[in-house]
């Protein structure tokens, strides 16, 4: 048995992080949770809306890969949220915040793939790779992010793009 400190840290040489921040650790990484299912509904949405001009429940579930009834409910929460408006027998739309979360997405997305590629990460790869670590950055990282890239491209053209 290892013998533990007032702050649980291992005193054989594996030190544990103090409880309190290490619950804000995984406190944060639950709400990335939930924020990562509205931002990929709405960015689904605003993709559906841009190339076909409408979006449908049965669209959503199948490039998803979830079921109807699972959309529905998730539906009804961005709904709730303000992000969605929907009628029935109708598509569903985005309202101006969802318009708003579903530009910020991209951004979000982008930024997030151009730093991997930027590093070696793989065209093949780095599209994967973005789409779950966009959900669980901060905004100090992310700005990290685009300062490297920006960096990066300036060493390699002597150009930044905009």
């Amino acid at each position: 048995m290892t013998a533990t400190d007032e702050n649980n840290t291992e005193t054989n040489g594996n030190k544990l992080p103090n409880p309190n921040t290490q619950a804000q650790w995984f406190t944060h990484v639950r709400h990335a949770h939930q924020r990562e299912t509205a931002e990929d509904y709405v960015k689904l949405i605003a993709d559906l809306l841009n190339a076909r001009q409408e979006a449908r429940l049965s669209d959503l579930a199948a490039r998803l890969g979830v079921s109807s009834p699972t959309v529905s409910k998730v539906l009804s929460r961005l709904k709730n949220e303000g992000y969605i408006e929907s009628r029935p027998y109708r598509s569903i739309f985005l309202t101006p915040k969802g318009w708003n979360l579903a530009q910020a997405c991209k951004k979000r997305h982008q930024t997030v793939l151009d730093f991997l590629i930027a590093l070696g990460v793989s065209y093949e790869t780095a599209p994967f790779d973005a789409e779950g670590m966009k959900h669980h950055i901060s905004e100090e990282t992310l700005n990290l992010f685009q300062k490297f890239t920006r960096a990066q491209e300036y060493r390699l053209t002597g150009k930044v793009s905009s």
